[in-house]
């Protein structure tokens, strides 16, 4: 059954900017993943469901939080995208797992799974202590 409380980009963007358009037709230039115009985010269309999926939230968050700083935005695309009980379950099945694997098993990409963990709360980190009676590790 899917997680019904997973943040959902696309109906997020659906019923909060009901006038934006995604676009996943083209081809970026570079290493751009996506890009924001006045109303319509291009995602390259060489991504994969989870950099579609991470790439979407982070335009969406750069919409609704104009003057935030690049960092500010990655922290919340990863907030956004992996809940604190969604780290529990990954670390119950993963217990050390590489970043490719968490981000695997969480449906991100790469950079959102070690923001994540790079900014995990001393409340976060007691409740995957205690889901997995201390039996976890990571290393970014």
């Amino acid at each position: 059954m899917p997680d019904m409380n997973a943040w959902h980009p696309w109906r997020w963007a659906r019923d909060h900017h009901p006038d934006l358009i995604i676009d996943c037709t083209r081809r970026l230039a570079g290493d751009a993943m996506g890009l924001l115009g006045e109303r319509k985010i291009w995602l390259h269309r060489g991504l994969t469901q989870a950099e579609r999926r991470t790439t979407l939230t982070h335009e969406i968050i750069h919409i609704e939080q104009p003057d935030a700083s690049e960092a500010a935005v990655e922290r919340e695309t990863a907030r956004r995208l992996i809940t604190t009980d969604q780290l529990v379950d990954a670390f119950r099945w993963l217990r050390h797992p590489t970043v490719a694997d968490l981000a695997d098993h969480l449906w991100v990409d790469r950079q959102a799974a070690a923001c994540r963990m790079q900014h995990l709360d001393p409340i976060e980190v007691a409740q995957i202590e205690a889901a997995t009676d201390g039996d976890w590790s990571w290393t970014a």
